[in-house]
């Protein structure tokens, strides 16, 4: 019979065991990717055969005969990526499309949720408490419910006229509502009132004002969440789908993340490259912040009210 220290190792491998299982399945994915962007186009017609054929304008019949997964090029080449980022700029421009999106909406809303959660947490209220709750309620619905009262509202201010500078209109019609997503503010919220009082006091003594208050304490002591949350806020904006359909005319103005659907129905080889290219600004930031993104959800998890 074993004992309890045995038992516990025997947990511990199976849970290790069961992780490393895991982690090799979501990776997988990723891995696939990036090793079918370095073949060539025979390679990877002879391994997946014609993905999309008998095209048509009303019908595709996919085919998944001759499918064959490799992890290992037979020959490594960089045609796909010269074809990506030298001869087809098509490619380049959606990305910067997504740039141009997705880091305003990044920088401003997290500007905006540090000043108004530190309004909740330094001067807590009834009031307050109503419109955090309001907050709470808007952060648990599907963006997909208000997504039709943004685009009311986007025609009402004249972001959808075809007329006058139509490309700062619609990706106006996009960004102002992301900066005032209510998903930050509810994670610094959560967070800020972590912080002590006493060294608010400290401060208040030696006659700092609420801006330094800020600045110099509460910020500091939140700069794992503030990073998280702007890794959380890029990722989920970097690969949006929906408002970008909705509220963008112009199909030239669409970001990466609506292209990706469309490069698969030429070329196969090219849709592995672009979706190398597509991860890298979510890989390397979730490479240098990630013990901040663990930090970060890991505080706001752990606390109460």
């Amino acid at each position: 019979m074993m004992t309890k220290k045995q038992k516990e190792k025997v947990f511990n491998i199976i849970i290790t065991v069961f992780a490393c299982a895991a982690a090799i399945l979501f990776l997988m994915p990723t891995v696939l990717t990036i090793a079918n962007s370095f073949m060539t186009s025979t390679e990877i017609s002879a391994n997946y055969g014609s993905m999309l054929s008998n095209m048509t304008s009303d019908e595709k019949t996919f085919i998944s005969d001759n499918v064959n997964l490799k992890f290992i090029p037979d020959k490594v080449t960089f045609e796909q990526y010269k074809s990506v980022l030298f001869k087809s700029p098509d490619y380049l421009l959606k990305f910067w499309n997504s740039v141009i999106l997705t880091v305003p909406i990044t920088f401003f809303q997290i500007a905006v949720a540090i000043l108004t959660s530190y309004g909740f947490s330094r001067y807590p209220n009834k009031f307050k408490s109503i419109i955090f709750f309001a907050y709470i309620i808007l952060m648990i619905m599907p963006y997909q419910v208000t997504l039709v009262p943004n685009f009311l509202v986007a025609d009402k201010l004249g972001f959808l006229e075809e007329t006058g500078n139509t490309a700062l209109k619609q990706r106006l019609a996009i960004i102002l509502p992301g900066i005032f997503s209510p998903f930050s503010v509810f994670l610094l919220t959560k967070v800020m009132k972590r912080v002590p009082k006493s060294y608010i006091e400290a401060a208040k003594l030696d006659g700092a004002t609420e801006f330094q208050i800020m600045t110099r304490i509460h910020m500091p002591l939140c700069k794992g969440a503030i990073i998280s949350v702007i890794m959380l806020v890029f990722i989920d904006y970097w690969n949006m789908v929906e408002q970008p359909l909705v509220l963008m005319k112009d199909s030239d103005l669409h970001p990466l993340s609506v292209f990706l659907s469309q490069i698969n129905t030429g070329d196969i080889g090219l849709a592995f490259a672009v979706g190398v290219v597509y991860m890298v600004p979510t890989i390397l930031m979730f490479l240098y912040g990630e013990d901040y993104l663990v930090e970060g959800i890991t505080a706001s998890g752990g606390l109460k009210g």
